[in-house]
């Protein structure tokens, strides 16, 4: 078995690109929940979208804020934004962006005002299950100027006024009807899970052709693209839950090249450069890719502080990320990275002390029990179920090391992990999990967490599971500062507010911080023009500039 698949490799590693500019193949870890732009959060719906879709706004490779879809960025400056006051006395602003004019969706129609219009109906909508909830919510109403420009009535002035990426245009003339037919259902019936090649749903250089779930998504070129060309006629990605399997794809020719944010660990892409470094690039990316445990807060036993802060001073992260990452990848102390320029350095930090541990665990009423698994008064337990994404042979790798840290203190934790798409399609989304969850969060330069920390952002059924508080975690003071920094235009006393609410998460623990990843890219030698971002916008945003090297 060995020296047959020693053959295969070989040989595929002499070969030149197979199909030259006809065709790129992608290995990702992950497939899709659902591929509706505005339901569900997941690094691989983002990078497919990318190839079809594009968001009104984004930041660039350079971290700036741009426009995909529009003409210019509004602002107050251009007259594009203008300062409002409501009939309450409260202060917003109107925004006004016009569309390209060389927009059009697959089948013809031009992007348009209406779809705006009714992007925004879909978002606001109580039980359409819509990701980023609170930003419909905001929009006090959308006024159509013309065909192609559009102003949004927001109730509030923030520092990243103009910012909308979480508005992803839906096309009104294939939605509107299965929406209003029953906004309840709406999330099940939406033809980008129902129908994804209908060529109406696409508005990029690519349109989806055929989905073989859970396996594979294969586009080809949009007819209806009027930008820059991209350079390969089909595109085709293919999900590879089990990260060996996805390097043994590589290595035999099945695949061309392995995206970093849903690739090889940094660990396995360190040893495979090693290997195969004359015949693939590896390019190392740092970026806002926060790894990380979110807990289950209204299960009884995480419920207690003193027991989230054992749990992570039971943890050695220096130790993890020197011998597993070479310690190329920061250990983290709060959601922020230090690449963040509102990084705070004075939060608190959790450091290695399984001493102070123990007696946060006794002081919380947990004592050593039989088979050395500590228990309470009532004789049960402190037993936790622990799950991450089936497959990712680095995220395995680092939840053994944490089981058997926790083992020594008398912690029971029982590994329970299923595949990404079930993970963060059903277990995450509607909270399903008991315990804990391992994964990361990806954000945008500066990104407010006001999804994942502001108590009305909690999915429950009444919501249409909206949101992306998974753990449960309600603070008011921590609600009262992610509105606080919102709309702070002061960068020095925004700085104060970010560094109290890097605290009071460091402190209360709502998820256990572990490290900052460092993404590792993998492309062959022929492949040209793909640049990581470092931060939530995908590299496939920018697809037009890939090409085969000359």
């Amino acid at each position: 078995m060995i020296l047959r698949y020693a053959t295969i490799v070989l040989a595929a590693l002499l070969l030149a690109p197979t199909v030259g500019a006809r065709e790129l193949r992608i290995g990702i870890t992950q497939f899709p929940s659902n591929l509706h732009p505005n339901i569900d959060s997941m690094a691989a719906k983002s990078y497919v979208l990318g190839l079809t879709h594009r968001p009104i706004t984004t930041y660039d490779r350079e971290w700036k804020l741009v426009c995909m879809l529009c003409v210019e960025l509004p602002t107050f400056e251009n007259g594009g934004a203008v300062r409002e006051t409501a009939a309450d006395g409260s202060e917003g602003v109107a925004l006004t962006y016009r569309l390209r004019p060389d927009l059009f969706w697959g089948d013809g129609t031009p992007v348009s005002s209406a779809d705006a219009l009714f992007t925004w109906e879909v978002g606001r909508h109580p039980l359409s299950g819509v990701t980023n909830a609170e930003l419909y919510r905001r929009i006090r109403r959308v006024e159509i100027v013309d065909e192609r420009t559009f102003t949004l009535h927001v109730d509030r002035i923030t520092f990243d006024y103009n910012a909308i990426g979480g508005f992803g245009l839906l096309p009104a003339h294939r939605e509107r009807a299965i929406f209003e037919a029953d906004p309840a259902t709406y999330r099940n019936r939406t033809l980008f899970d129902t129908a994804p090649a209908d060529p109406g749903l696409a508005m990029g250089p690519y349109r989806i052709v055929a989905v073989t779930p859970g396996s594979r998504i294969e586009l080809a070129r949009n007819p209806a693209w009027r930008g820059p060309p991209p350079s390969f006629e089909r595109i085709t990605i293919r999900a590879i839950e089990n990260t060996a399997a996805l390097e043994a794809n590589l290595l035999a020719g099945e695949i061309d090249m392995i995206e970093g944010t849903l690739g090889l660990a940094l660990d396995q892409a360190l040893a495979f450069e090693k290997r195969h470094g004359d015949k693939f690039r590896v390019v190392y990316k740092p970026g806002l890719v926060y790894e990380h445990i979110d807990l289950r807060l209204d299960n009884p036993i995480l419920a207690d502080a003193r027991v989230r802060r054992a749990l992570l001073l039971a943890l050695d992260r220096e130790l993890l990320v020197r011998q597993l990452f070479e310690g190329r990848q920061p250990v983290a102390h709060s959601f922020m990275s230090q690449l963040d320029r509102m990084l705070a350095e004075d939060v608190p930090r959790w450091s290695h002390d399984p001493d102070q541990a123990t007696r946060l665990l006794e002081e919380a009423g947990w004592r050593p029990g039989p088979g050395g698994i500590r228990r309470n008064a009532q004789g049960e337990p402190l037993r936790l179920d622990f799950q991450t994404t089936a497959g990712n042979r680095s995220r395995e790798l680092v939840q053994q090391v944490l089981q058997g840290m926790w083992r020594k203190l008398g912690i029971d934790v029982a590994i329970k992990n299923e595949p990404p798409r079930v993970l963060f399609g059903e277990t995450l989304a509607r909270r399903r999990f008991t315990g804990m969850v391992m994964f990361a969060w990806i954000s945008s330069p500066e990104n407010v967490p006001r999804s994942i920390l502001h108590g009305q952002e909690i999915p429950r059924a009444e919501n249409g599971w909206a949101g992306q508080n998974y753990t449960g975690y309600a603070n008011p003071r921590v609600d009262a500062l992610l509105d606080a920094i919102e709309r702070e235009l002061d960068v020095e006393k925004r700085r104060a507010l970010w560094r109290e609410l890097q605290r009071i998460y460091a402190e209360d623990l709502p998820a256990l911080p572990l490290y900052f990843r460092s993404d590792a890219h993998v492309w062959p030698k022929w492949l040209a023009g793909v640049e990581p971002t470092g931060h939530l916008a995908p590299t496939t945003l920018w697809v037009e500039d890939w090409r085969v090297a000359e």
